[in-house]
């Protein structure tokens, strides 16, 4: 048993407090500002899937998309979640927005530790995509985002052991919420 898993005895006062935290949700929704919160917050370390596939491939997400098609940058986006889950705990991993598309890694965020979907409506993804630097040329696509988001709620929704909606909430409220929920104290 990991200390990620339940205890047999039912009666046991054993409390047995996740070792990831997993942000999931649709760029702009803040995983890398919450993860930065609780990073702060619990003392763990972090990783952003965005910068692993940089430092795998040497190459922004958004050029592996344009130049070599979307499946590509699924691959390596897959590549990096699976190198992040490899290391050693305790670690808060901001996951990019699609790995939820694929089977395997949705079973394997089951796995993983607590995963908290940040929600955001479109406006409120696009409001903060910006300009969209340093994204795909979709993203700044109100009826794109809203399209993503209706195709992958179900899946997020599969995966995520807590919902937030974070339309109107901050980071520090946010990662609150997270610590509290999956019973992991604050050090700061």
């Amino acid at each position: 048993m990991t200390a990620a898993d339940p205890p047999d005895d039912a009666s046991t006062d054993i409390r047995f407090e996740p070792a990831r935290i997993l942000l999931v949700g649709m760029m702009g929704a803040g995983k890398t500002t919450v993860a930065r919160e609780l990073a702060r917050r619990t003392g763990w370390p972090r990783v952003d899937n965005d910068d692993l596939v940089r430092q795998m491939t040497a190459r922004e997400p958004a050029a592996i998309a344009a130049d070599d098609g979307e499946d590509s940058l699924h691959d390596a986006e897959a590549a990096a979640l699976s190198g992040a889950l490899a290391l050693a705990p305790p670690l808060i991993v901001g996951v990019a927005g699609a790995m939820v598309e694929r089977p395997d890694v949705r079973a394997a965020l089951r796995r993983a530790g607590h995963v908290v979907w940040l929600r955001a409506l479109p406006e409120t993804l696009r409001a903060r995509i910006g300009q969209g630097a340093d994204r795909r040329s979709e993203a700044v696509d109100l009826a794109w985002l809203a399209a993503r988001a209706q195709e992958r709620e179900p899946l997020y929704r599969e995966v995520a052991d807590q919902v937030i909606d974070v339309d109107d909430a901050i980071p520090e409220d946010i990662a609150s919420a997270v610590l509290s929920v999956a019973g992991i104290p604050s050090a700061g």
